[in-house]
C-alpha cells in the first residue's frame, strides 16, 4: 500500500501556501509603494499648485492695484490659465461672475481660494504688503507725471554718474509710482557718496540736507496733504495731532514695505509713531486709495474645467484598489496552481517508476525539458544503469562460477582417478595440480582486491619509488614468460621520473598489463614498458604489436570478467579481473588508467601519476 502523504506535507499545498505568502508580500509591498510614492507625488504637486495659486493671486492682485475696476481682467485671467493650466474664476462676494477661464455652464468649486482685494492683501503677495496689507502696487494718487518722472530719471542718472566716479556699482531701479531710485550693488550706504563727494545732489530743508530724489514732487506733494487731511479726524478722536502734515521719507533701497516706496510719519515724532497712529494712517491710506483699485473680488481655482480634487480616497476608490488586490491575489493562485500541477504530474509518474519491482525497470515518460524533465531522465538513467548492473552482476556470478569451476573439476578429477589407484601421484600430476591450485588462489586473490576497492578499504603504502625501477622490476619479472612466447620485451625509461606510491601494488597493476600484451603479442612481436614526465605528472606506458582492440570493445576493457574473446579461452584470455584491478590500484594513489588501440596496430595502456620529487639521500 502507498504511503499517504499529509495535506501540509504535499508538493502542490506547499507551492500554494508559498504563492499566496508571495502574493500577499506582493500586494502589501505594491501597496506601501504606491502609496508613498503617491504621497510624495501629492506633496511634490501641491507644492506647485501653492507656488502656481501664489502667482495667481499675486497676478490679480497686481491688476486690481493698477486698474479701477475688473473691465478688462477676462485677457489676464485666460493667459494665466493658460500658463498654470488651472481654472480660474473670479466673482463678487454674492457670487456673480466676473471672469471665467473655463465655459460658463462649468459650476464654480464650493470654496473660493482666496479673496483679491489689494487693500487687504495675505502675506504671499508682493514684498511689502505684509506689514501693510496694503499691495505695494497700489499708489493712486501717489503715481508720478510723466513729466515728473523724466525729471527724476535724469537726476538719478546724474547720481549714478556719481556713483561711477567713486567705482560704486549701482543701479537705477523704480518705485510702482514711478519714482527712481538708486541701489549700490555692494550695499554700501548711499550717504557716504553724498557727504563725501556728490554734495551738489543735496538740498537743505527743514529736516537738513537730503537727496534731491528724496524731496516729493507736487504730485506727491498734493497726495500727502489729502492723506494728512484723511488721518488727522482719527488722529484727534483719540487725542493725537498730527502738528504739521505728513512727509516722506526713504529707506537705502529707495522702497519702503509700508506704502510701496515711502514711508509716512508725523512730521515731528517720524521715529516714536506709535500703533496707534499707524493704524490712523493705514486706514487713512486705504480710503485715498479706494477709488483707484479694483473691489474685492473671490477667487475660485480649479484643475482645467475640472472642479473635484485631484485624489480622492472615497469609498469607490479603496473598493477599486481592494478589488484590484483581490485579482492579484487569484490570478497568482490559479497561475501557481496550474503550475504546480504541471509539476505534481511528472514527479508522480517518477514515484510511480520508482516503486515498481527491480525486475520491471520502468522508465518515467519525460514530457518537459525543465527541472523536472530532467530529472525524469536522470531517473531513466539510473533505471538504465541498474538494468546493466543487474545484468553485470547475474554475468560476474556466471563468470566467477565458470572460472572456478574448471580448475575444481580439474582437481576433482584428478584426485579421484588417484584415488581409485588408476593413475599413480607422480611429480607431473601433482605439479599439475598444484597449476589449478594457483589458479584458483589467483582468482580468490583478485575477488578480495576487487571487494577491498569496492568497500574503500584497499590500502596502499606510499613511499618514493623510481619509476624507472618499477619498470625494470615489471620487465625482469615477466621476461621468462616473453622469451618463452616469443616476444620481445623492452624498456624505455626516464631515470629522473620519481612517484609516491606502493611498489607492490604498482608492480601489480604493470604485471598484470605486462602479460595481457605478451598474451596477446604473436611471436616475433614487441611488448614495451616506458616511464617518462609529462608536466607534473608521471605517465607509465605498456604498448604491444599484437592485434589490437576493436573499437566497440575498447569502453569495455576495464570491466569485471569482460574479454574480447567470448569462448574465455585461456590461452587467448584471463580471468578478466586484471583490468579492473589496475583501475583500482591508479584510482587509490589518485592516478588514472586509459586505453587507447587501433585494429591491427597494437594496444597502449597508459597510467598517469602525481609525481614526487626525488628522496633528498639521492643524488
Amino acid at each position: 500500500m502507498k504511503p499517504r502523504i499529509p495535506w501540509r506535507k504535499r508538493l502542490l499545498v506547499r507551492l500554494l501556501f508559498t504563492s499566496v505568502l508571495i502574493a500577499l508580500c506582493s500586494v502589501a509591498a505594491t501597496a506601501w509603494l504606491a502609496v508613498t510614492t503617491t504621497t510624495s507625488a501629492l506633496e511634490e504637486e501641491q507644492g506647485q499648485d501653492l507656488a502656481a495659486d501664489n502667482k495667481i493671486l499675486a497676478e490679480l492682485s497686481g491688476y486690481a492695484a493698477d486698474h479701477p475696476d475688473w473691465a478688462g481682467v477676462q485677457h489676464t485671467v485666460r493667459a494665466l490659465a493658460a500658463k498654470t493650466g488651472r481654472r480660474i474664476a473670479l466673482t463678487t462676494a454674492d457670487r456673480t461672475l466676473i471672469a471665467d477661464s473655463a465655459s460658463h455652464d462649468t459650476p464654480l468649486p464650493p470654496r473660493s481660494a482666496a479673496t483679491v482685494d489689494p487693500l487687504h492683501t495675505d502675506t504671499y503677495t508682493e514684498f511689502g504688503a505684509q506689514l501693510s496689507g496694503i499691495d505695494p502696487r497700489a499708489v493712486g494718487p501717489f503715481r508720478l507725471t510723466a513729466a515728473e518722472r523724466s525729471e527724476l530719471d535724469l537726476v538719478a542718472q546724474k547720481q549714478k554718474s556719481c556713483f561711477d566716479r567713486f567705482s560704486a556699482a549701482t543701479s537705477v531701479q523704480h518705485t510702482p509710482s514711478g519714482r527712481p531710485y538708486l541701489v549700490v550693488d555692494d550695499g554700501t550706504d548711499t550717504s557716504y557718496y553724498y557727504k563725501y563727494g556728490c554734495g551738489d545732489l543735496l538740498v537743505t530743508g527743514a529736516t537738513g540736507r537730503n537727496s534731491v530724489l528724496d524731496v516729493p514732487t507736487r504730485t506727491e506733494t498734493r497726495a500727502l496733504t489729502a492723506l494728512t487731511g484723511l488721518a488727522r479726524p482719527c488722529l484727534r478722536a483719540k487725542d493725537m495731532d498730527l502738528g504739521g502734515k505728513l512727509s516722506l521719507t526713504y529707506d537705502t533701497t529707495g522702497r519702503n514695505p509700508v506704502s510701496g516706496g515711502f514711508l509716512v510719519t508725523r512730521k515731528d515724532v517720524r521715529r516714536s509713531m506709535d500703533q496707534i497712529a499707524k493704524n490712523c494712517v493705514l486706514d487713512a491710506r486705504r480710503t485715498q486709495l479706494e477709488p483707484y483699485v479694483a473691489p474685492a473680488a473671490e477667487l475660485f481655482l480649479g484643475i482645467g474645467d475640472q472642479t473635484a480634487p485631484r485624489f480622492d480616497m472615497s469609498p469607490a476608490n479603496k473598493a477599486r484598489i481592494v478589488g484590484a488586490a483581490g485579482l492579484v491575489l487569484a490570478v497568482t493562485v490559479a497561475v501557481t496552481a496550474v503550475v504546480a500541477m504541471r509539476l505534481v504530474r511528472p514527479l508522480r509518474a517518477l514515484t510511480a517508476a520508482a516503486q515498481q519491482p527491480p525486475e520491471l525497470h520502468v522508465r518515467a515518460p519525460v514530457r518537459t525539458r525543465d527541472e523536472t524533465g530532467l530529472l525524469a531522465e536522470a531517473f531513466n538513467d539510473l533505471t538504465e544503469r541498474r538494468e546493466r548492473l543487474e545484468e553485470q552482476r547475474k554475468a560476474m556470478v556466471s563468470d566467477i562460477a565458470h572460472e572456478l569451476r574448471s580448475p575444481l573439476t580439474n582437481i576433482r578429477g584428478w584426485l579421484e582417478v588417484t584415488r581409485d589407484g588408476l593413475v599413480d601421484p607422480d611429480p607431473a600430476l601433482l605439479g599439475s595440480l598444484h597449476e589449478e591450485a594457483l589458479v584458483l588462489q589467483r582468482i580468490i586473490d583478485d575477488l578480495q582486491d576487487l571487494a577491498a576497492a569496492d568497500a574503500g578499504t584497499l590500502r596502499v603504502h606510499r613511499e618514493p619509488v623510481r619509476a624507472a625501477d618499477l619498470i625494470e622490476q615489471a620487465a625482469a619479472a615477466h621476461r621468462v614468460a616473453a622469451d618463452a612466447a616469443g616476444v620481445t620485451l623492452l624498456t624505455d625509461t626516464d631515470g629522473t621520473a620519481w612517484l609516491d606510491a606502493d611498489p607492490v601494488r604498482m608492480r601489480q597493476a604493470l604485471g598484470n598489463l605486462v602479460s595481457n600484451a605478451i598474451r596477446h603479442t604473436p611471436a616475433d612481436g614487441t611488448v614495451t614498458l616506458s616511464a617518462r614526465h609529462d608536466g607534473d605528472d608521471v605517465v607509465l606506458t605498456v604498448t604491444d604489436t599484437g592485434p589490437g582492440i576493436a573499437a566497440d570493445d575498447l569502453p569495455h576493457v576495464f570491466e569485471r570478467f569482460w574479454r574480447a574473446e567470448k569462448s574465455r579461452s585461456r590461452r587467448t584470455g584471463g580471468s578478466g579481473l586484471g583490468l579492473p584491478i589496475v583501475r583500482h590500484l591508479l584510482a587509490a594513489h589518485d592516478g588514472t588508467a586509459e586505453a587507447r588501440s587501433e585494429p591491427g596496430k597494437g594496444a597502449e595502456f597508459t597510467l598517469r601519476l602525481p609525481s614526487a620529487p626525488a628522496p633528498a639521500d639521492v643524488s
